[in-house]
This record gives C-alpha cells, structure tokens and sequence, in this order.
C-alpha cells in the first residue's frame, strides 16, 4: 500500500511539475504576445511622428519570392539574346560592348523604361527621371 501511495504522489508531482511549466509557457506566450503589440504600437507612432520611414511595405515586397525573377528574366531576356549575338564570336569586346549599347538604345522607348522601372521596384533603386531623356 506504501508503495502504491508513493508511485501516486511521484506522478501528482510529475503532474504539479508538468502544469506549472504549462502556466509559465503560456504566461510567456502572452507576454510575448503583449511585447510584441507595444513594439508595433511603438514603431507605428514614430511613423505618425515622421521619426522613422516606412520600411514594412519594402520588405514585404521583397518577400514575394520567385515572381520577381519570372518577371525579370522576361524583361532582360532580349538584352541578354542581344548581349550573347554580339558578344560570342569576336574577341574584340570593346567593338562589341559598343555596338552592343548601340542596339539597345535603338530599343524603343517604352521598353528601356520599363526594364528600369522593373528593376527599380525589385532591387529598390530610384533611377534619375532623366536618365533616358535625349539631349
């Protein structure tokens, strides 16, 4: 009977143990929970407070994961065409590194804007408005 007694009050231990463990992750949780609102709340204010620039959208738009590349090997798949026709077969590299810039720039227009916007909005760079304006 001592035996049976003691085995009982070694699991209610177990259990007490098992339940305030339980209490504390939960209790953590929550104040994790809790952090976590005040930081937003916080860096929202800051924003409001003109303190800080929002960088959320940014890095939300950089995790759009593999659509920006789809996307951008389209675009530059004709430079590239353009780059290997010129580029492969003569070893003359500046001849053809001109030539090369010559034909895209006799791209039409819109397409050499939209290779610019394109990489702009998925690297993050401000090309300058007249970087394409002819003089």
């Amino acid at each position: 009977m001592e035996r049976w007694q003691g085995k009982r009050m070694i699991w209610f231990s177990l259990a007490k143990m098992a339940l305030k463990t339980g209490a504390e992750v939960y209790k953590n949780k929550q104040e994790s929970k809790q952090l976590e609102s005040m930081a937003a709340k916080n860096h929202m204010a800051k924003m409001a407070a003109g303190e800080i620039t929002y960088q959320k959208s940014v890095r939300d738009s950089n995790d759009q994961g593999i659509k920006d590349e789809i996307v951008l090997f389209i675009v530059v798949l004709p430079i590239l065409i353009l780059a290997y026709s010129i580029f492969s077969g003569d070893p003359l590299a500046q001849e053809k590194l001109d030539l090369f810039f010559k034909y895209f720039n006799n791209f039409p227009e819109f397409y050499k804007w939209l290779v610019v916007g394109i990489f702009g909005s998925i690297y993050g760079l401000k090309p300058g408005l007249d970087m394409f304006k002819k003089k």
